[in-house]
């Protein structure tokens, strides 16, 4: 079979990987030449240098179906986790990135190029491939691993199609790299991610990466304005400061900066049905796209093309394989993406002054912290946290966090400025005010 596989990230690479393995020819596009001696700046990819985690299902896929990739991200620095509630790999994402680079420019049966995919080519009702640059690609099955922007299905109908559920998040969020100074031990934790934070109208997140790297992200409702600030570099710094966690792990005598201070773009839950013709399936980003507040993105796309291979080992028809595909997502990662939705809003509700709203079925987030004031939920919450499960198996434990809250318990909030203490200290830095 030739497949023809749009978007060269981690989804497009996995999937042409281990469909090389199996003997087909894959060919892998992408406009992104890939890395150079210069460094990677990764076109059309925002999320490429911003914070990330990776889930149980990133390294269990690789060890299985690309264990060259995955022993290539190891020797890059990439360090695997263990812990009572998830277990992971601690990675930059372009680390993880170059990892499957390198490991794709020696893999049986892929080919990467660069170049831009102007259109599908669809004769008698199905797709059999792609016009890249002007040149036409023959394949038996197209895959759109092209990202959240990916829309290379509405071509072919000559239409856009519409989000099935979602759309903006109400969130939004900077970030920042850095790396500890060498013999410097990490800081305070309370993940072995590293730090997840809430506080009165904000959150932080910590993420640590190999080789002590790490990444401080603020995150906050897009309806304030003025913790917008917080993009301005001298305010970003004044903030960290004034959260201790961060002013420990950020100390000038702790760690140094690796980047800029980074905005995080549009950011959107949002689950994409497959457009069914014929000869082309959807992966990755481009069916389902949530906030990076989870860390949920790259290992949703793992148990996609788990899910892709498990249907086409087991004999389905390329060309009509997006029909069982849709119907695995359908049931398996849209209810990721609504309870996104659900988890986003009340987040964002919360932190503009709304207390938890017992009137209405409790949202995972709250099911799930709850176990802290009653262990009977951890049982329920395993399965959730590691998604190995799906979000309905915290219902049974509904009743339980009801009559944690109902007592009057809420979530503990971190040691640090409310939002208001917060935009007081950002908008004495002289630099933030000029920028508004």
């Amino acid at each position: 079979m030739q497949v023809l596989v749009v978007g060269s990230g981690p989804a497009g690479l996995i999937l042409g990987a281990a469909l090389g393995g199996r003997g087909h020819h894959v060919i892998s596009v992408d406009r992104d030449p890939g890395p150079s001696p210069d460094g990677w700046r990764r076109r059309g990819v925002m999320q490429f240098a911003h914070a990330h985690n990776f889930r149980p299902q990133v390294g269990k896929l690789l060890t299985q179906e690309w264990r060259a990739a995955y022993d290539a991200w190891m020797r890059l620095g990439a360090t695997p986790i263990d812990g009572p509630a998830m277990r992971g790999v601690l990675s930059r994402r372009e680390t993880l990135e170059r990892a499957l680079r390198q490991a794709a420019e020696r893999q049986a049966g892929l080919e990467l190029r660069t170049g831009h995919v102007d259109g599908l080519v669809v004769e008698d009702g199905r797709v059999r491939g792609a016009v890249v640059d002007g040149t036409t690609v023959d394949a038996d099955l197209v895959v759109d691993a092209s990202g959240r922007a990916g829309r290379i299905g509405s071509r072919a109908h000559g239409e856009r199609i519409a989000d099935q559920l979602g759309g903006d998040c109400g969130l939004a969020y900077v970030d920042r790299t850095c790396r500890l100074r060498e013999g410097v031990e990490p800081g305070s934790m309370n993940t072995p991610l590293g730090f997840i934070g809430e506080f009165t109208g904000y959150q932080c997140l910590l993420f640590l990466h190999e080789l002590g790297h790490f990444s401080v992200a603020l995150v906050r409702p897009t309806a304030d304005p003025e913790l917008k600030l917080l993009h301005s570099q001298v305010a970003f710094e004044a903030a960290c400061a004034a959260i201790p966690v961060l002013a420990e792990w950020t100390d000038p005598a702790r760690s140094v900066p690796t980047s800029d201070v980074l905005v995080g773009g549009a950011l959107r839950n949002v689950y994409r049905s497959q457009t069914l013709i014929p000869g082309l399936v959807t992966v990755g980003d481009a069916v389902a796209t949530t906030t990076p507040t989870r860390g949920r993105g790259v290992a949703m796309a793992c148990m996609q093309i788990e899910a892709l291979l498990r249907l086409l080992d087991e004999g389905a028809d390329p060309v009509t394989v997006a029909g069982p595909f849709d119907a695995w997502c359908e049931e398996n990662i849209k209810p990721w993406v609504a309870d996104h939705i659900a988890i986003d809003g009340g987040m964002e509700r919360r932190w503009q002054g709304e207390d938890i709203d017992l009137g209405v079925p409790l949202t995972s987030d709250l099911i799930a912290d709850a176990v802290q004031a009653d262990p009977r939920i951890a049982p329920y919450a395993a399965g959730y946290f590691a998604m190995t499960g799906l979000p309905a198996d915290l219902q049974p434990a509904e009743p339980l966090a009801r009559a944690v809250y109902e007592r009057g318990w809420r979530p503990p909030l971190a040691d640090g400025p409310t939002r208001d203490e917060l935009v007081e200290i950002i908008q004495r830095q002289p630099v933030a005010m000029a920028g508004r």
